[in-house]
């Protein structure tokens, strides 16, 4: 399937946002907390015309999909950028296109395309500040064989999910990540 394709089968935020069994709250107090900076808001001024789509693989519990998401949404708004969802686990077609590292479905993939349906670029899944984080968090743990690695692993998930809800500071590293990324489409 061609990405215009993937785009017209995907979910629109609403539906997204009306299907979301986990998370639901969490993303719209991101959305309704956050607010681009000035300085953001000039860096993206320049693709306001320019009529830029982009594909969201995603799913409702996934915790970076609970952060990066409302940002991007935010982005869009600011743009005038449609948006649609595709959900991971029922598209894996397309999902094994964009995999992380070549092996891994993490999510969420933004995947830039425009009025033609041709890929100008893509996000995801995490800003490079963030997976340092988590990289960090990770080398933590105890190795998987330990009695106590499920429980850690889990306060670990737990320490991010509030750490994303809360700093306002992640939510303006995740938006200059994905502005470094479609600040150079043109």
């Amino acid at each position: 399937m061609e990405l215009n394709q993937w785009f017209e089968k995907g979910l629109s935020v609403q539906q997204y946002i009306e299907n979301m069994k986990v998370n639901e709250v969490e993303m719209k107090q991101i959305f309704q907390s956050f607010s681009l900076s000035a300085e953001e808001k000039e860096r993206i001024a320049h693709l306001k015309e320019e009529g830029f789509k982009v594909i969201v693989l995603s799913e409702d519990w996934c915790g970076d999909a609970l952060l990066n998401n409302p940002i991007l949404l935010k982005i869009a708004e600011e743009i005038n950028m449609e948006v649609r969802f595709i959900l991971r686990d029922q598209n894996l077609e397309l999902m094994d296109q964009y995999l992380t590292n070549g092996t891994s479905r993490a999510i969420p993939i933004f995947i830039f395309i425009n009025q033609a349906g041709e890929e100008l670029a893509v996000w995801g899944p995490r800003a490079q500040q963030i997976q340092e984080m988590v990289n960090h968090e990770r080398s933590q743990l105890p190795s998987q064989e330990d009695p106590e690695f499920k429980d850690k692993q889990m306060a670990m998930y737990k320490k991010f999910k509030a750490s994303y809800l809360e700093d306002s500071t992640l939510w303006h590293i995740v938006a200059d990540n994905i502005i470094d990324t479609i600040s150079k489409i043109k």
